[in-house]
């Protein structure tokens, strides 16, 4: 446990990059002030099992998470698993998933996300975000148009009349109820695998996180966090982890 703790809290402290601008993963705050969801619950359980505190620390948007990992401001930051985010953070295997998709606009022809990806066709996106890394690496013909936050990744879509928006589901559904008439594609063109990073070129750390990740789904810690904060359905578990 010794060198686990100089690796993952060796100011005694498990500070904890939290992405706010997930709504699914920091549904609320507490009475301190402090994030509350699944993803601050993990953090805090995380400190428990290795017997400090957690300090969490708010972040904007997943970019200033992944920004901030070679500034040594935090010791664990709780974010999708990219292979762009890959080259500075080392990832556990993924906890949870959230499916991806479209909405199209209404009249469009498109019906799956495989079409949406065509000459000519438009997509805005919010900059930076799992999907958009995912589809940066993934699309081969259509243009992505991005934007700063998912409400103006949605005006962009509204105002210049584009052919789809890319978000995670639960978000789109919500912003379908903006636009009269939009359809919401049924299948998703990926699912966003939220991870625990931390810094490269630490093995044990590594080790405990793949462990900690593995047995919080083989004991049911995440269906249960899933539960108790309301987004069952919005949520999914990821799947069990066999082997290393």
């Amino acid at each position: 446990m010794k060198a686990i703790l100089e690796e993952l809290a060796p100011t005694g402290v498990l500070r904890a990059a939290i992405n706010m601008s997930n709504f699914l993963l920091v549904t609320a705050t507490d009475n301190a002030g402090n994030p509350d969801g699944v993803s601050p619950a993990i953090a805090r359980a995380i400190a428990g099992k290795l017997g400090v505190k957690a300090t969490l620390i708010p972040y904007k948007n997943p970019g200033d998470v992944a920004d901030a990992a070679v500034l040594n401001e935090w010791d664990i930051g709780n974010i999708a698993a990219e292979p762009e985010r890959a080259k500075t953070i080392q990832f556990s295997p993924a906890y949870c998933e959230i499916q991806a998709t479209y909405l199209l606009p209404p009249g469009s022809t498109f019906t799956s996300p495989e079409q949406v990806d065509s000459a000519g066709t438009r997509i805005a996106v919010k900059n930076r975000a799992a999907y958009d890394l995912w589809l940066t690496d993934n699309l081969h013909a259509a243009t992505l148009v991005k934007a700063e936050s998912i409400d103006h990744s949605f005006e962009l879509f509204r105002d210049q009349q584009l052919d789809a928006l890319a978000g995670l589901r639960p978000a789109l559904i919500k912003q379908q109820q903006l636009m009269p008439g939009s359809v919401l594609l049924e299948d998703s063109f990926t699912a966003v695998q939220q991870s625990i990073g931390c810094q490269p070129n630490k093995p044990h750390a590594r080790e405990f996180l793949h462990a900690f990740v593995r047995d919080a789904i083989a004991s049911g810690l995440i269906a249960e966090l899933i539960d108790q904060y309301g987004v069952t359905g919005k949520l999914s578990v990821a799947p069990p982890i066999t082997d290393h």
